[in-house]
């Protein structure tokens, strides 16, 4: 999780900080392809945010591991 931005469930906030995640309380959230949301009621956003992150299809910037890398 090292550097990805994401949201969870708060009692996992901890153990996300400490795989190097930028957790945040959000009702969704989007790093590189990559959606998280909190509980049962963000049900609707994450739904939502996922198909808009499938229509928007494969990002120039991210790999196929969902990594981003850049043209050096």
């Amino acid at each position: 999780m090292r550097g990805r931005t994401v949201t969870s469930w708060p009692s996992l906030k901890t153990d996300l900080r400490n795989a190097g995640a930028n957790w945040v309380d959000k009702e969704v959230v989007v790093d590189n392809g990559l959606v998280t949301s909190r509980k049962p009621d963000d049900i609707p956003a994450f739904n939502n945010k996922m198909i808009e992150e499938f229509t928007e299809g494969i990002h120039a910037h991210v790999g196929s591991s969902g990594r981003t890398w850049v043209n050096e």
